[in-house]
């Protein structure tokens, strides 16, 4: 089950890591309009998401209070028919980053993800729960496909940027 998620999860972010193959960091800093973010704020946000899930879910684990949650339907999450408010730790920054920087950022939150998700046994992560803004309690084990999810949902936001972005270059 892991190993298949751990696969998933890969694909997902190797897509996206495509997706901004081929523009300038000015490019990527770049937002479409003043209520959008730029291609390099999706990928902060991202990196933020998965930092605070995999924080959460390591003091959830240590805590080990057997609270139970039923599964949720996570899959909702790719939708972007219903907006969600991004948790306040998770709102990208306005700063200037490099393609370079920002893949250091999101490849050391996902190695601290599969770190702490690699450290907790089936079970651990069946038994406990962390809470989720829009499904409430979700057991720790869906946390992990959960970040899949949500990388899915803003793939569909950064080709959108990135097709924005493209066109006021011609």
């Amino acid at each position: 089950m892991k190993q298949l998620q751990n696969e998933e999860n890969a694909k997902i972010r190797h897509t996206i890591l495509k997706k901004v193959e081929g523009f300038t960091n000015d490019e990527l800093n770049q937002k479409p309009s003043q209520e959008e973010w730029s291609a390099m704020q999706i990928l902060d946000h991202l990196q933020k998401i998965e930092t605070t899930i995999a924080e959460g879910v390591a003091q959830a684990i240590k805590k080990n209070q057997q609270n139970k949650a039923i599964k949720k339907p996570i899959q909702l999450s790719v939708s972007r028919k219903v907006k969600v408010e991004a948790p306040k730790r998770t709102v990208p920054d306005d700063s200037y980053f490099t393609l370079d920087e920002m893949k250091e950022k999101l490849n050391a939150s996902r190695n601290r993800m599969y770190e702490v998700f690699s450290s907790a046994g089936e079970e651990t992560l069946r038994n406990n729960s962390m809470p989720h803004p829009v499904f409430g309690d979700v057991p720790l084990v869906q946390w992990f496909p959960f970040v899949g999810y949500h990388e899915k949902r803003h793939l569909a936001q950064l080709e959108e940027t990135l097709r924005k972005v493209d066109e006021k270059k011609k």
